[in-house]
């Protein structure tokens, strides 16, 4: 990812929330919320927004396609094109929705590319404070311009600060992720907004976080970032997260030693 392609995505993830979501947080009524399946919300602001950045990513990539959250719950034959050749673009145009709609934060805009199948490059971006992150699978990540590495200023492992997101967990692995916790420095209940989750983890406000369900708009963008930053993104059973991959469960961490660590805690192995 040049430069220029880095700067372009970043302006526009900007000018999208500028122009179309923040405008209409806590502005939304009824009639601009309904569910696109039971117990899954969608807004207006996510339909616009995720009009307009589709567009506008076309025309910085001609020839490249593009698999949004909302266009996927209309056609979901979309998602052949994740291990497809050529640019394929993930986008969530509003990842927290539910928050969203109730007029909470945090909430966030993504966008993920994929080169022939494989994360190439991702930005995850907060309007609310302002937080872009970008990263480049063979080069990095940065936040708000800056570089930056997961592996700073670490605590120790019996100190460590994380999310395990279990509302949809098996039952049984839910009581083992929470029993669990008690191994850990702190299990957070999570934020309802995976990007903000990955933003966290660049910030050091958290060292892991834990997922059930993984829809590759949710995620492929953080786990690029977490990554080329020096952390780590698998399934439960130590394999690589891929976005195309039809799986539950994901744990990502700030390093192999603490994924390890926190994996034996929360899974108990």
């Amino acid at each position: 990812m040049a430069d220029r392609l880095r700067d372009d995505v970043g302006a526009l993830l900007r000018e999208a929330a500028a122009e179309i979501v923040v405008p209409m947080f806590r502005r939304l009524d009824d009639a601009d919320i309904s569910e696109k399946a039971p117990g899954e919300l969608v807004t207006v602001a996510d339909r616009r927004a995720e009009a307009f950045i589709s567009d506008r990513l076309r025309r910085l990539r001609p020839g490249s396609v593009v698999v949004g959250e909302e266009a996927v719950a209309e056609n979901r034959g979309l998602l052949r094109h994740l291990r497809g050749a050529g640019d394929v673009w993930l986008v969530d145009p509003v990842d927290g929705t539910a928050n969203f709609a109730a007029g909470r934060r945090p909430f966030a805009l993504m966008v993920a590319l994929l080169t022939d199948g494989e994360p190439a490059a991702s930005w995850v971006y907060d309007p609310l404070d302002g937080t872009l992150a970008t990263g480049r699978a063979d080069a990095g990540t940065w936040l708000d311009g800056a570089p930056v590495r997961t592996t700073r200023a670490l605590p120790e492992l019996g100190a460590l600060r994380g999310t395990a997101m279990t509302r949809f967990l098996p039952p049984d692995t839910r009581r083992i992720v929470e029993s669990g916790g008690a191994r850990l420095g702190e299990l957070l209940p999570g934020q309802h907004c995976a990007g903000r989750e990955y933003l966290d983890m660049l910030t050091g406000a958290q060292q892991f976080v834990l997922f059930w369900r993984t829809l590759p708009w949710d995620h492929a963008p953080g786990t690029l970032l977490v990554r080329a930053a020096g952390g780590v993104a698998r399934r439960f059973d130590g394999t690589d997260y891929h976005p195309a991959d039809d799986g539950r469960g994901l744990l990502v961490a700030a390093t192999e030693e603490i994924w390890d660590e926190v994996r034996s805690a929360l899974l108990g192995g």
